[in-house]
């Protein structure tokens, strides 16, 4: 736990009990906070009573004793309309914070030059922290996790040198994070999302900038420049004296890095080098992951991190779960859980990744369907279809074979058989459903952990090294 020691002998009031919340509430107490805690959710706030925090109902009481709200990202802070919390706040000239800020102020307190890699964008943001923190881990630093991509980050241990946090950080976080302050930032790329939350795709990027042009001095700016937001973004961080880094998948920069014929490849002042290689590695499939890569790459240059260890780390990166996660194989056919697929445009970077697919694809099914994915529809063998879009899905895929297997555990046998019998040297057995979950699964964990499950418990299903 990391210990909130900038607001020692004054209160707090925290809103919204979820993991950060909670976590929020214990720091501030080690800190020497008073910390009154509340939330919308009755069982939440029982949560919080029993694990020791004084709660109340902040609609009655004062707020002029309060130094600051702390809010939990997921709880309105500007659309559609603020919360109840953030309004009271505002009324009374109360600042609005979220749980990281509160790191960056301890982070300057005590170790204001420990490294301090955060990262963020539309996609990707999730491969890319897991890749710079195995990266960190390999060149032996005492590597901190977290962020959005699960451990609340007053949970972590203090910043010091020698010690890495790399921090994952949504829209919602920056927002409530605005002395936000990097050593590393990388803004990934930007495209429409979370409209509801922000207004505007305009205001979106906004936000999203803000995690880059926090960059303290001597500090790298890592900058996606493939759409057109994020250009523009890199070349104000430029104007405003930003040490800018631009990734592209797409094209050769004159300045950057960027990936061409499967290696990484720095340019500066008319030279050029390879960085690394990602041929051949399953966990950095297709060309998100080389994005990706590709910005991890980036970050560890920043860091000192020599080139033999960078590509050492990229070889020996797991991937992660539900993320194009290679569960086994048998034979030459390869079983791949990419269940975090949950619409079209995620399926999309899949089907790219592999020609000869046995495709298991349903669940709810969102807006759209599957008609953006004709384009991949010559790559898939043979389709099995489960869950609620089976029939709308057999109707889209027309001529491509496919089956009405309805469950997962049909479809994977089903698949199993047909990609063995097929012959195909490359034959790959995909999850990537372009659905929700839950119209028979809780979440997209549960729904990939079942898949995983299913494949591990065929015969002759080896894991994949």
């Amino acid at each position: 736990m990391i210990p909130v020691t900038s607001f020692a002998g004054k209160s707090v009031a925290v809103f919204g009990l979820g993991g950060s919340g909670l976590a929020s509430c214990h720091a501030l107490k080690a800190g020497g906070a008073e910390v009154i805690a509340a939330d919308d959710n009755a069982e939440n706030v029982a949560k919080a009573a029993q694990a020791g925090s004084i709660t109340a109902d902040l609609r009655n009481i004062s707020w002029a004793r309060f130094a600051a709200l702390v809010l939990a990202p997921g709880v309105p802070l500007t659309h559609p309309v603020p919360h109840w919390s953030v309004l009271k706040a505002r009324e009374a000239g109360v600042e609005v914070i979220g749980d990281i800020e509160l790191f960056c102020r301890e982070r300057r307190r005590h170790a204001p030059n420990a490294p301090f890699v955060a990262i963020t964008g539309t996609n990707g943001k999730s491969t890319t922290t897991a890749l710079i923190a195995h990266l960190t881990k390999v060149a032996g630093y005492d590597t901190q996790m977290g962020g959005n991509i699960g451990t609340a980050i007053l949970s972590l241990e203090p910043p010091r040198m020698g010690r890495v946090h790399v921090i994952e950080m949504s829209s919602y976080q920056i927002d409530l994070t605005p002395s936000l302050d990097p050593s590393v930032g990388i803004l990934l790329n930007v495209s429409e999302d979370h409209i509801d939350r922000h207004g505007t795709i305009a205001h979106y990027a906004a936000v999203k900038e803000r995690l880059v042009a926090g960059v303290q001095d001597g500090g790298t700016a890592i900058v996606g420049v493939d759409d057109g937001f994020c250009r523009d973004i890199a070349d104000r961080l430029d104007r405003a004296g930003k040490n800018v880094v631009r990734i592209s998948v797409k094209n050769p920069l004159a300045s950057g890095i960027h990936v061409e014929h499967g290696s990484i490849v720095r340019t500066a002042g008319g030279a050029r080098s390879e960085v690394a290689k990602l041929g051949g590695i399953g966990s950095l499939r297709g060309q998100h992951n080389a994005q990706n890569a590709a910005c991890a790459a980036a970050a560890a240059l920043a860091m000192g991190i020599s080139l033999e260890v960078l590509q050492n780390g990229l070889r020996s990166f797991p991937g992660l779960a539900h993320r194009m996660e290679q569960v086994g194989r048998r034979g030459d056919v390869l079983f791949v859980n990419d269940s975090k697929g949950t619409n079209a445009d995620a399926t999309a970077h899949a089907l790219s990744s592999f020609s000869d697919i046995f495709w298991i694809a349903g669940g709810k099914p969102k807006a759209g369907g599957i008609t953006s994915l004709t384009g991949f529809f010559p790559r898939i063998r043979k389709a099995y279809l489960v869950g609620e879009a089976a029939q709308e899905f057999s109707g889209t895929l027309g001529t491509v074979p496919h089956e009405i297997s309805q469950t997962l555990d049909v479809a994977v046998e089903h698949a199993a058989r047909d990609a063995e019998a097929s012959g195909l040297q490359d034959a790959v057995v995909l999850l990537s459903p372009a659905c929700a979950s839950f119209d028979q699964y809780r979440n997209f964990e549960i729904r990939g952990t079942k898949f995983r499950e299913l494949v591990q418990a065929l015969p002759g299903v080896k894991p994949v090294v």
